[in-house]
């Protein structure tokens, strides 16, 4: 039996509920999956076992961002150029399985996950975001590249470069200004923005820093002076960040640098440094700087000695930002010709030699960060999850929702004037 005119605009009504629901569904659960992992009603979140995904995959293109979305702490971020912005782009995996996507700017580089995976901190700008709310605000001022959080998540490490952006000449010509002085290395409360100097004597810049598991020594390399910046030589220095000047400091080289931002054992006792074997300096061409063998050393942290044996890493190590007991957690980042064809992985090292991987990202991403209090007790293992099509930006509903409205008015209009054309019934 056929439908009336009535039972047309009821069933054109219905559809347009039902096709609403399905589209506010995902919204209204992706916001009280947020309010659950960000208020502990997580059990994921609650839980540090297996948190760590042991794979992720690229996000859809039209993948919401944090800023329109919070999705919670980070389990981990990785930074590709395949989102719908064409260009490096942060990806936070949250500890529930969400994606957002973390815009970055031109030539901003890539931030710091904090310890607790609850902020990121943007190098150069200075801004905060905060990962459970979408907040963001300058709490640090301009010009900052940080290198490491404190273990207790409260400051950070971090140079900012005094060099003059041009150089001036007197009606003379004789130079008014130094265009390459000395960096600074700078210790910031990156909450209340406070900063202090650290006394690590003088660099042109500096390359990479350290905390001590403890939080009262930092390790801090670079460049001494412009001669040696050129050449890619670099020296370190231990210190006592509140004062009292260098511990000790060796030359490094060319051929040795800090680890990364996870370099001093947990024990810390020991040091270490990433060393390789290969094209040194910089006249290296891309594929000779890809050809690099390296190892991880280690130094006495009481004295600057060579200490332990060797560990093989293999080729395209970029640092260590983790252990798993005495088992470095290397960050990989395979060199290509095209970013495009990079790809970032984690990998726990152990004293024979062998690479267990523990984290794999897609094809086309150049790093991968993972929060502290993760990787101390190494929590990987964790399941894959897939970034759903649905934790999409709140304009993307709209547009949808707009050509149901559109059609539903449409058909109405058209069954109502079917309704008024037709005959009347016959008494």
């Amino acid at each position: 039996m056929g439908l009336t005119g009535g039972r047309l605009r009821r069933a054109a009504v219905v559809g347009l509920a039902l096709g609403l629901v399905a589209l506010s569904a995902p919204a209204a659960t992706a916001a009280n999956t947020v309010t659950d992992s960000t208020a502990g009603g997580s059990t994921v979140a609650d839980s540090t076992v297996g948190v760590v995904p042991s794979r992720v995959r690229d996000p859809w293109l039209w993948q919401a961002t944090v800023g329109q979305r919070p999705a919670g702490p980070a389990a981990l971020v990785f930074f590709t150029d395949r989102t719908r912005y064409f260009e490096s782009t942060g990806v936070l995996v949250a500890r529930d399985g969400a994606y957002r996507l973390i815009p970055i700017g031109i030539a901003e580089g890539h931030g710091l996950l904090s310890p607790d995976g609850r902020h990121y901190l943007r190098p150069q700008s200075g801004e905060l975001l905060d990962l459970t709310t979408g907040r963001q605000r300058r709490t640090v001022t301009p010009g900052l590249h940080p290198f490491a959080w404190s273990p207790d998540g409260r400051r950070v490490l971090g140079t900012r470069s005094n060099d003059d952006p041009v150089i001036s000449y007197g009606p003379d010509n004789q130079q008014l200004n130094d265009p390459e002085k000395p960096d600074d290395l700078l210790v910031v409360d990156p909450y209340q923005g406070t900063e202090q100097v650290v006394a690590a004597g003088t660099f042109a810049a500096h390359n990479g820093a350290a905390w001590s598991p403890g939080g009262d020594l930092v390790a801090v390399t670079g460049s001494p002076d412009v001669p040696a910046q050129l050449a890619e030589r670099q020296r370190l220095v231990v210190l006592d960040p509140a004062g009292g000047g260098p511990r000790w400091q060796v030359d490094l080289g060319d051929r040795r640098i800090l680890a990364g931002p996870a370099a001093w054992h947990p024990d810390g006792r020991r040091l270490a440094l990433l060393a390789f074997d290969g094209c040194a300096g910089p006249r290296c061409t891309a594929e000779q700087a890809a050809a690099r063998t390296w190892r991880i050393e280690f130094l006495d942290t009481a004295t600057g000695q060579a200490v332990g044996q060797a560990l093989p890493a293999g080729t395209s190590a970029s640092g260590v930002i983790g252990w798993r007991g005495n088992d470095p957690i290397l960050r990989y980042v395979s060199e290509t010709e095209a970013d495009t064809d990079q790809q970032a992985v984690l990998a726990a090292l152990s004293p024979d030699g062998g690479r267990e991987v523990l984290v794999t990202t897609p094809v086309g991403s150049t790093n991968l960060a993972v929060p502290g209090d993760l990787l101390t007790p190494a929590a990987f293992g964790g399941s894959e999850p897939r970034p759903s099509p649905f934790a999409a930006p709140p304009w993307l509903y709209l547009v949808l929702t707009v050509p149901l409205l559109l059609a539903a008015a449409l058909l109405t209009r058209h069954l109502g004037r079917r309704r008024s054309a037709a005959p009347a019934p016959s008494a």
